[in-house]
């Protein structure tokens, strides 16, 4: 469980790690821990608090990163056992570098699916990090130990990576925030990229605030008090249409409660479409998925190799777009780019665009490990509403809805740039939830 955020950052530190000594044997969250430079970080953050010198809000905060960031004398393994014998970092992501001058104590990294490929959480060289709310259930991908330490408290914040959904979903599975950054604000420089047009690095957390405070820093942004901005006067779009199909019976019904409270505290609910935009993407991606063919030129080196120890559900996809041209990859990018400002324009009216994160809650990892075309059709659902934000260069984030039997989320999207008032109406909306 969560530890009091007001206790000393070295004994908080010693009682996870304590927690995962126990469990050592049969560890899935983290792939690596970082345990004594942890206790230097968190011993220099309770010295800088004793002197009354803080470094501000990330200091002597717990932060975990996932396994696809440098870390300087290591090789960056990005889920994948090929990548064992990579050269070693010379240096820490700039996101990891920025955290730890902030005064964060990065405790380790945490597993991720195969090269961030797939959203279900699966990676065939590890085991499956279980749900953080039940083991059996699976916990969300790309970035599955992200969403599962921070919903066990293992950490205060996880970092984590979001190319179509991988923040957004196992924070929405596994029951706290989750935070996709305009994907142009924070660099992804030390960060092994899946599609560098859809990349974002965000922040996984219990509270709307730590994600904030994790995502300014990592932004290089001078971290200011985040003030809620009133439900009152906020404009909502609601996206009738594919977005809303195939919704869980709870889920459906938590939505309609959700929408209902903020009606109630001012909001105005407006239906809105956008179906027209995801159809002429959908017809623009029949070459292949952006990230499906920007990831085959990442990993073009590999893929010639019949028997590369790598995910089949990565190897082939990649292997397939590897013989798309780049002159059509180039035409999509540019399609992307018009269907993106169309996108800017028709939601430029609103506030937020409120949705599902996900359409169902997490399954059994069971099912999806046994039935292929089970395992499909749950990651067609789970990736569906999260990719429009990546596909269209906005920004959004997750909120854990309330009474539900498993965890699921409000997602609110926000125009490219609008961060900072996504991040600040998600704070009043957050409270809502809670407090009803």
């Amino acid at each position: 469980m969560p530890h009091s955020t007001n206790a000393p950052a070295r004994d908080r530190l010693e009682q996870i790690l304590s927690r995962l000594n126990d469990r050592r044997h049969e560890e899935k969250a983290f792939v690596r821990l970082y345990a004594e430079t942890a206790r230097a970080e968190a011993d220099a953050a309770d010295r800088r608090r004793r002197d009354g010198a803080s470094l501000g809000p990330l200091d002597g905060k717990i932060v975990s990163i996932k396994d696809l960031f440098d870390v300087a004398g290591e090789p960056t393994l990005a889920g994948s056992i090929i990548r064992r014998s990579a050269a070693l970092a010379e240096k820490d992501a700039l996101v990891v570098q920025r955290l730890r001058e902030a005064g964060a104590v990065i405790i380790g990294k945490t597993h991720m699916t195969e090269f961030a490929f797939t959203a279900v959480g699966l990676n065939p060289h590890y085991p499956v990090p279980g749900n953080a709310t039940d083991q059996r259930l699976i916990p969300g991908g790309s970035s599955s130990g992200a969403g599962v330490s921070a919903a066990e408290g293992t950490c205060d914040i996880a970092i984590g990576s979001d190319t179509g959904g991988s923040i957004r979903i196992p924070a929405a599975l596994n029951g706290i925030v989750g935070f996709k950054p305009t994907a142009s604000r924070i660099p992804l420089d030390g960060a092994f990229p899946l599609s560098p047009s859809l990349d974002s690095v965000g922040p996984l957390a219990r509270t709307v605030t730590d994600c904030f405070f994790a995502d300014t820093v990592m932004a290089g942004e001078q971290p200011m008090p985040l003030v809620a901005r009133p439900i009152a006067g906020l404009r909502i779009g609601i996206p009738r249409g594919r977005l809303l199909e195939e919704l869980s019976p709870e889920i459906a019904d938590a939505f309609t409660a959700s929408l209902d409270r903020l009606a109630r505290s001012g909001a105005e609910i407006v239906d809105c479409t956008f179906d027209d935009l995801i159809q002429g993407l959908r017809e623009a991606t029949k070459i292949g998925s952006i990230a499906g063919l920007e990831a085959s030129r990442v990993h073009a080196d590999w893929l010639g190799d019949e028997a590369a120890p790598v995910d089949d559900r990565v190897k082939a996809p990649l292997r397939r777009r590897l013989v798309v041209p780049d002159a059509a990859v180039a035409a999509l990018l540019e399609t992307r780019r018009a269907l993106a400002a169309a996108m800017d324009e028709r939601i430029s009216g609103y506030d937020l665009i409120a949705l599902p994160t996900t359409p169902i809650a997490a399954v059994p990892i069971a099912s999806v490990e046994a039935d292929e075309a089970e395992y499909d059709r749950v990651e067609g659902l789970l990736l569906r509403n999260c990719q429009v934000a990546n596909q269209f260069d906005l920004n959004a984030i997750t909120l854990p809805m309330p009474g539900l039997t498993r965890p699921a989320g409000l997602m609110l999207m926000g125009r490219n740039g609008t961060d900072a008032r996504v991040l600040a109406a998600a704070l009043s909306v957050e409270a809502l939830l809670r407090n009803g």
